[in-house]
């Protein structure tokens, strides 16, 4: 079995090792791959394992061995999938291996903007409290999450998980998902209720055509001037210009994303410099343990699948 890995350094700092991968086969791994490459780098490869890099139809053409293409990811919207199907070839992704590392930053920037611990450190380390005449000094309005609406769009593993950390905090939870779930203790809202009544408004569904650019100007249009965006799903979701000017022109009160629609970063995107929005390169699912468990499914997918009984498989 001849495995080609296209863009191991999307899974690692150097922290992880290919070496896992050598039970399965003769591995051929690159530390990233252009699209434009992919078939001159998967060659005679009967197995193909990734990330982001494109594996179209013309890809999947040239390269008559492949029977399987792994990812090391969720979403996998880099896959021709009838193409992959027509081919005879098993898509499998990763799934819910991030849950709760997304989970833990989506309130990582929930906590940011509620308890702005980094200013306070910095009024401090700035005599701010050395010049004190009370023995407590809040220059920076910091806020309860008791009480507050969170909006949940998407109630996957992700969405579920945030739901649960929220109610620890006693939020007020609200749920808007395309089909209606099982026994779900939240309000399902549409997606109109979802935007106008947050106080903060995550995301967490797959890019599809539904859900492409669902933060945009009219549902932006119906959120509070207090409300806070979130999206840690893609960057796809957004509607990146709407979001700046929502920003730009306080229609909203701030944005955190860790996602955008060109990454790594296009200098012109309208959020580089937008008031009130924090950006993060691509790092919610970036904790060791979460990407060691990324490569725990990916082994355990190759073994289902090479044992005849594929599991994970989305095509």
């Amino acid at each position: 079995m001849k495995i080609a890995i296209l863009d191991w350094t999307t899974v690692t700092s150097g922290d992880i090792s290919s070496d896992i991968f050598k039970e399965f086969g003769e591995v051929n791994c690159f530390e990233l791959c252009s699209n434009e490459l992919a078939a001159e780098q998967i060659a005679d490869a009967d197995m193909v394992l990734c990330n982001k890099v494109l594996i179209t139809d013309e890809v999947m053409s040239k390269c008559k061995n492949i029977k399987y293409i792994g990812l090391f990811a969720t979403g996998y919207n880099n896959i021709d999938l009838k193409a992959a199907t027509r081919h005879g070839i098993t898509v499998c992704n990763a799934g819910s291996y991030s849950t709760y590392a997304v989970a833990q930053q989506t309130f990582a920037y929930i906590l940011d903007y509620c308890n702005r611990i980094s200013e306070y450190d910095s009024f401090v380390k700035n005599d701010g409290w050395v010049n004190s005449k009370t023995f407590s000094k809040f220059p920076f309005r910091t806020q309860e999450l008791f009480g507050k609406t969170l909006s949940v769009i998407g109630y996957g593993a992700i969405g579920k998980a945030v739901a649960k950390i929220a109610d620890a905090f006693g939020m007020n939870v609200i749920v808007n998902t395309r089909t209606k779930p099982q026994n779900c203790p939240y309000e399902v809202v549409s997606v109109e209720e979802a935007f106008s009544r947050a106080d903060f408004l995550t995301v967490h569904c797959p890019l599809t055509e539904q859900t492409a650019e669902i933060i945009n100007e009219k549902n932006l249009s119906l959120m509070k001037k207090t409300a806070v965006v979130i999206n840690t799903a893609r960057g796809g979701i957004t509607d990146e210009k709407a979001l700046a000017d929502a920003l730009n022109n306080d229609r909203i009160s701030a944005a955190y994303t860790d996602v955008l629609v060109c990454e790594p970063m296009s200098p012109d995107t309208p959020l580089k410099n937008a008031k009130n929005c924090v950006i993060t390169p691509h790092t919610a699912w970036a904790p060791l343990e979460t990407r060691l468990r990324l490569i725990d499914i990916v082994c355990n997918n190759i073994r289902a699948f090479l044992d005849g009984n594929p599991q994970n498989k989305v095509n």
